[in-house]
């Protein structure tokens, strides 16, 4: 038994920024929050967790950022519209100073 699950749908309006559905109009999304880790044997959470973030990429969706993510770099940038962002961080001056997005959302690169 896995509890509780966060069903929460948001209005996507077409703005600017890493939620980005590149469309004319808002779309509709649903976050899906599915708390606790199965307590069966043998499950594995990163295989488990892989497959839901590319079925969520094959339909174009996004993984919210307060989860655990373990894409890699270059699967995290195809979900996320980057495009601001970059922008953003070379006219802050953010490299070297602060990191990425990637690196406080990624597990395996908050754990070194």
């Amino acid at each position: 038994q896995i509890y509780p699950i966060w069903l929460c749908p948001f209005k996507l309006p077409p703005n600017p920024g890493m939620l980005n559905t590149k469309s004319d109009g808002d779309k509709m999304y649903v976050d899906v929050g599915v708390y606790g880790v199965p307590k069966r044997p043998g499950f594995d959470v990163v295989e488990v967790t892989r497959k839901i973030e590319d079925f969520v990429r094959k339909v174009k969706g996004f993984q919210m950022m307060y989860a655990d993510s373990y894409m890699t770099r270059d699967e995290f940038r195809s979900m996320f519209d980057h495009s601001l962002y970059d922008r953003q961080r070379e006219k802050l001056q953010c490299e070297g100073r602060f990191p990425e997005i990637y690196d406080k959302v990624n597990k395996k690169a908050r754990s070194g």
